[in-house]
This record gives C-alpha cells, structure tokens and sequence, in this order.
C-alpha cells in the first residue's frame, strides 16, 4: 500500500508499486474521466526553494486534474524563509494545513529532514544535486510506454554527470531491473560521483565512462541528454568553459538506432538542437507529459484514492 507514504528517494518504492503506478498512470492517460474528482476537498502544498517550470506544473495540474487543489510558494523570497525560518518549522506549518507536501529545495537532504518533521506525506521534487524520484518515475514510464520494457537496453548519460540529480536517481532506479548496461558521457570535470558507481558496482551493473558522444550513439537504446546546470557552479568560467561540451543535432543523430529515444528532464540550453524536435526518437515532450500522468497516480495513491500495491 503507498497510502500515506514519503517519497524521498526512487528506492522508496519496490519495483512492483512502481509498476502499479505505471498502469495507474497509462489507465489515466487512456481515460480522462478515471480518477477524475477523486481528490475533492484535498490540499496539496507545493513549496519550491528553486525555480521550476515542469515539475511544479505538472504537480498543479496532477492536484487540479484529480478534484485538489493547491497552495503554496514558488520562490523563497516569498516565504518565511527569507526571514530565517527553519525549514523543519515550515514543514511542520505546512503539514497542518495540506494532505501531502511537494517539495524542491537546493540543499541535499532536505527532502529527507522534511519527511521526519511531516505528519503527512512528503514528495521530493529536487534536493540540490541528490534526488529527484518523481522525475526518475516519469523517465521510467517513459521508456516503458516508447520502448516496451524497461529491461536488455542500453542507456546513455551525456552532460552534467556530476550534479545532475535526475542522472542519480535514474541510475540508481535502472540498476533494480535486469540486463541494463548504462554509458556515462561526460567531460572529466562532471564524472558521475563515486557514490553512484559504487552502487553499480555493488548490483553488478555494467556501466562505462566516456568522454566521446559520437563514437557511443549507435549502442545506445535510450539516450538521456542533460544541461550543464549553472546554478551548481561556484565559478562561472568553468560553467562556461563546459556548458557547450555536448550538442545533440541531426548529424550525431543519424549515427543512433531508428528506435533509440531521446529523453531529457528539461529545460534544455543548447545541448539539443531545435532542428531536431520533429524526429521521432525525440522524446522530451512526451516525458514532460507522462510526468503529469505519473505525478496523478503518485498523489492519488499517497492520498487513499485508490487501492493497490
């Protein structure tokens, strides 16, 4: 049962309540009408410490699609945070007044800190460079619905290795199903962590590190773009320097399988060319839009709309 849980970290969730939400999310996605109002008279809190278009939307309009409605702050400067309020006093404000906490924050474990301040259940939606389950719960439904399975592929990591969260949790998430072999693509400055690789090593995941897209486009199944994120550089030369290490355009393109897929967590800068929106393998919009979908299943489920693993 997911009724009254905590999502802090794509482990949280047994690979069979995850694959209760993805049929949750497609019956959803088949049937406007499913689920619809189920919701009614629930409140969703949704405090987000960072910016976010995608993810904070998307849990809006999961809340709203399903009867709830929200409340909440898009920025700190607008909450009593910016008069040095704790954080584990603002979970505990907001915990009073909503049936489930979305939140985003830039400092690693504060999803974590929240969870154990909450009488209600909290999402994470972003801890600084650390975790962000409900995208890796969109990217996977993503592959399963374009690709059939989420198993015997190869998937390729290209860009920011080093703070992407959405890399991190996604990784950790595929090193669960068989036969995953995974391709880290990245400049040496933004090598995916150690901690991460250990965690490969540990489930016997087959994995490698390379610094050249090119010569690693036509093994791969999946390829999972990212930004280098300039909110995580201290020094802006170096964000610079790397930002524009990696663009994927026609060119790179033609050399991948006619059924690989593009995914990428948005928004994107320069490293996906806007001349390749229209192929098929691109997938990122698709990805934004399962997210809504698998965003409304997670809240129904957390929420006792709904009965299931």
């Amino acid at each position: 049962m997911l009724k009254g849980r905590s999502l802090v970290e794509p482990e949280d969730f047994s690979l069979s309540e995850m694959e209760f939400l993805f049929s949750l999310a497609e019956n959803i996605e088949n049937d406007r009408k499913y689920l619809r109002e189920c919701l009614k008279g629930r409140l969703l809190a949704t405090l987000f410490f960072e910016p976010s278009t995608r993810t904070r939307l998307s849990f809006e309009a999961a809340m709203l699609r399903l009867g709830g409605n929200c409340l909440g702050f898009a920025e700190p400067g607008s909450s009593s945070a910016a008069k040095g309020e704790s954080l584990a006093d603002t979970i505990r404000m907001a915990a009073s007044y909503a049936d489930a906490i979305v939140m985003r924050n830039p400092k690693e474990g504060a999803a974590l800190l929240a969870s154990r301040y909450s009488d209600v259940p909290v999402i994470n939606a972003g801890d600084g460079g650390h975790h962000h389950p409900t995208q890796t719960l969109t990217d996977l439904l993503t592959i399963k619905r374009l690709l059939g399975k989420i198993h015997n592929l190869t998937v390729g990591f290209c860009g920011d290795l080093k703070f992407g969260r959405t890399v991190h949790s996604l990784a950790k998430a595929l090193s669960r199903y068989p036969r995953i072999k995974m391709i880290f693509i990245s400049p040496a400055e933004l090598v995916l962590p150690d901690y991460i690789k250990s965690i490969l090593v540990k489930q016997n995941v087959e994995f490698e590190q390379r610094e050249d897209l090119e010569g690693s486009m036509a093994e791969l199944d999946v390829l999972y773009m990212t930004r280098v994120q300039r909110e995580r550089f201290f020094n802006e030369d170096d964000y610079i320097r790397l930002k524009d290490t990696y663009v994927l355009n026609g060119e790179k393109l033609s050399l991948a399988k006619e059924k690989m897929i593009v995914l990428h967590p948005l928004p994107r800068v320069n490293e996906i060319s806007v001349g390749i929106d229209s192929d098929p393998r691109a997938a990122y919009f698709k990805q934004a839009k399962y997210g809504m979908y698998v965003r409304m299943a997670l809240l129904a489920s957390i929420l006792g709309a709904v009965e299931g693993e």
